[in-house]
């Protein structure tokens, strides 16, 4: 690391910043252009972010109708540093070190495992210092390390976890411990609508619905998360569709995760089978072969996730909604049956699809977490 000292952006820094980030190849006139700042003043920023690493000047630009010196196109650096996620379900964790424009550089998967505190802290020493010995070379190193929990999470707290108890774990303390870099906590359903609005969709407003072992959603709009007044805005596995329902950790009874989370599907379809375990690779084989039990089970999953979506539209009107489940990518064609289903005047012009990004959306929403933080830029887009 030759630099970890980093300045901290002044707000028309950032501006010019967030609008090179998002428009590539920009030539100063056409940033001044964005910005609303003078020619005199983005010469001086742009002089200052060359300098600080964070903005290449790529190549020469097309020069405009009235002749004279063509113009030098600018772009971000996504080489300047390194961010590293670390994503910890109920039973795995995954983990990414990557540049930061989400180019891969190491990736680790820990599946199955038992967690605790004790174990937690085994599973992040090996990967930090895995992640250590291969770091290259940049400007600023790490710039931060965003640890993902699968339970709602406000201003850097965990407040519950329903299906792991790990809510009093120390997941900051513990990482802090094993390194000097920044950390932040983060629910993974938010950091997974971080990742697919920044390298998935050119829209302004986005939701991802991540099933696992529960139901959560994260909404982004305009780059910035929606998590409510106590942290709890997304939590839709917790809406009641079922009256006087099952009962669910979280005290309610007849919540969406009840009847609709991937673990609860998998569960099901393992007692009608008399099987021991169950995945959504297992029951997809069974699907495609018209097994009724399978058929069952995937119909009864696509009617009550119907509801939550329906419900999730009409309050807050996305332009797309991503899912993140194991089970829809496996057998896609249960976004189509799904989108039948939503056929009404609220949800016609909302984008229903699934996940891009796979398993690595949570990890590079990390990454983009990382980012806002570090370079004080909130409207992060880097798609291709």
């Amino acid at each position: 690391m030759e630099n970890s000292n980093y300045t901290r952006r002044t707000s028309n820094e950032s501006l010019c910043l967030e609008f090179i980030m998002n428009n590539k190849d920009l030539s100063r006139a056409e940033l001044s252009t964005m910005t609303g700042l003078t020619k005199a003043t983005i010469s001086v920023i742009v002089k200052k972010l060359l300098e600080d690493h964070l903005v290449l000047e790529t190549g020469i630009g097309v020069s405009s109708n009235a002749g004279g010196r063509k113009p030098i196109n600018l772009q971000y650096n996504g080489k300047a540093g390194l961010s590293i996620s670390i994503d910890v379900g109920y039973n795995y964790i995954n983990a990414l070190l990557s540049y930061l424009d989400g180019e891969e550089i190491s990736i680790l998967q820990k599946k199955p495992i038992a967690l605790n505190e004790e174990t937690i802290k085994k599973h992040f020493s090996e990967i930090i210092e895995s992640f250590n010995e291969s770091l290259p070379q940049t400007y600023y190193g790490v710039i931060g390390i965003v640890v993902a929990v699968h339970g709602p999470v406000y201003d850097g707290n965990i407040i519950f976890t329903p299906h792991y108890n790990l809510d009093r774990i120390p997941f900051r303390k513990i990482t802090e411990e094993l390194s000097d870099y920044p950390v932040y906590l983060e629910n993974e359903a938010n950091l997974s609508a971080l990742g697919e609005y920044t390298f998935t969709s050119e829209s302004s407003s986005l939701i991802s619905i991540n099933m696992h072992s529960g139901i959560g959603a994260g909404i982004v709009q305009n780059g910035l998360l929606q998590v409510g007044s106590h942290g709890f805005a997304g939590e839709i596995g917790h809406q009641i569709v079922m009256i006087n329902g099952k009962k669910c950790l979280c005290g309610n009874h007849g919540c969406l995760e009840m009847y609709a989370a991937n673990k609860v599907c998998f569960e099901k379809f393992a007692q009608a089978k008399s099987m021991d375990y169950v995945n959504a690779i297992i029951l997809r084989e069974y699907y495609q072969n018209h097994d009724p039990d399978a058929i069952q089970v995937v119909q009864e999953n696509i009617r009550y996730l119907s509801v939550g979506i329906n419900n999730l539209i009409a309050h807050y009107d996305p332009e797309v909604i991503v899912l993140n489940s194991s089970l829809y990518r496996e057998i896609p064609e249960m976004i189509q049956q799904l989108k039948q289903i939503l056929q009404n005047r609220f949800s016609n012009k909302v984008i229903v699809r699934n996940t891009l990004l796979n398993e690595k959306s949570t990890l590079l929403g990390g990454l983009v977490l990382n980012l806002q933080h570090f370079l004080d830029v909130k409207q992060i887009k880097l798609t291709d």
